[in-house]
């Protein structure tokens, strides 16, 4: 017989008569050399069959030593490993948040089978990788989220905070720390914005106040004007995304790009108009800053509108031209006059051509309204 199982056979008799204490210090002692120590090839593999015995002592302590012993070094064997972090939740939790033998695979494993426990550790670990993340993202309770965001070594991808927005957006603190992220998409930044907007039109206190038909129109008002507000900020290569998000919930309205373009947010708008349309970005450009008249309806033609509405735009198209040369800072207010001038004293203008005008003018009654607060607050503090 090798001297491998000679070892092994002297242990299983020695622990079938120890007791608890002795078996979880040898257990201990056991896993420290083996990573510690230099062994001949032989001892070290009875070394391993012999933590593989401990695996199933009957001594929660036991199994906790050997876990204390192994849980923060590479070097641990694998199987150990992977079985200690099936055990119970004060053994596993030393594996779980320490371990660096997991792959990400095994990691997105114990995120699906484990329980909400085994899931707020893993997203606790020092590093989590985008692909876990994705997974703690997609079946993550609260929780479990809550975790993740606090996490400073989390690496979240875009796709994973846009899941959490639509999963958790309705939670006070989740939607917090997601808007607390410097580099948060603005098409998570625009869903999170509708969840607050939704919770008020929710609360009992406000609809009592306001109304609940009044407050469904507020709302809608103020979260239109706060989206084109957040249009004309984001960064050019997150304009696709926002384009795409707000494509898909149904806010890529004629009147919210009425809106874009007559408030001068035209990196918005012409990256709408190229998702509309069948246009690369550049023609679009070009066509919208100096385009003949005929080009800028056939543009606005393929994105959809129908010629009733897209004589509407190239009107304020040429509008626009002609404003941002100035670079005045009411060209709401002065494109949507001269657009409400233009077609309302015309005879015969189609009745959809009128019915978006009416739309452009109580956003520009609007502006002018916040632009009054606003004025009206800065004597106020000039006064004081």
């Amino acid at each position: 017989m090798s001297g491998r199982y000679v070892i092994i056979e002297a242990f299983l008799r020695w622990a079938e008569t120890a007791k608890a204490e002795s078996r979880a210090r040898a257990a201990n002692a056991l896993g420290r050399a083996y990573l510690q120590s230099e062994m001949p090839r032989e001892e070290r593999a009875a070394a391993e069959m012999a933590m593989t015995y401990m695996l199933d002592d009957p001594s929660p302590r036991v199994r906790l030593a050997l876990a204390e012993a192994v849980a923060r070094s590479p070097d641990a064997p694998r199987n150990v490993i992977l079985s200690l972090a099936e055990d119970q939740p004060e053994i596993a939790g030393l594996i779980i948040l320490f371990s660096p033998v997991f792959t990400d695979a095994d990691l997105v494993d114990l995120v699906v089978r484990g329980s909400n426990v085994t899931r707020v550790l893993v997203a606790s670990r020092g590093r989590v990788s985008r692909s876990v993340s994705a997974a703690l993202a997609e079946i993550g309770g609260e929780t479990e989220t809550l975790c993740l965001l606090e996490n400073d070594g989390a690496s979240l991808s875009r796709a994973s905070l846009k899941r959490i927005a639509e999963r958790f957006g309705d939670n006070a603190e989740i939607r917090g720390l997601l808007l607390d992220r410097d580099a948060l998409p603005s098409d998570v930044r625009h869903l999170l914005m509708r969840h607050v907007s939704e919770a008020l039109a929710g609360s009992n206190l406000v609809q009592a106040t306001i109304g609940a038909a009044r407050l469904q129109h507020v709302s809608r008002e103020a979260s239109q004007a706060a989206t084109v507000s957040m249009a004309g900020t984001v960064q050019h290569e997150d304009i696709p995304d926002l384009v795409e998000h707000l494509r898909e919930v149904g806010w890529l309205t004629p009147a919210f790009l009425m809106h874009a373009l007559c408030s001068g947010k035209v990196d918005f708008f012409a990256g709408a108009i190229t998702s509309l349309s069948t246009c690369d970005e550049g023609r679009v450009r070009s066509i919208l800053s100096t385009g003949r008249v005929f080009a800028v309806r056939a543009l606005y033609e393929s994105a959809g509108l129908p010629r009733d509405i897209s004589t509407v735009f190239v009107e304020a198209t040429l509008i626009w031209r002609e404003a941002s040369r100035t670079h005045g800072s009411t060209m709401l207010e002065n494109v949507s006059a001269r657009l409400m001038r233009k077609f309302h004293l015309a005879e015969q203008s189609p009745a959809a051509a009128i019915q978006l005008l009416d739309m452009v003018e109580k956003l520009a009654n609007a502006e002018r309204r916040r632009t009054a607060r606003t004025f009206a607050a800065l004597a106020a503090l000039a006064a004081a």
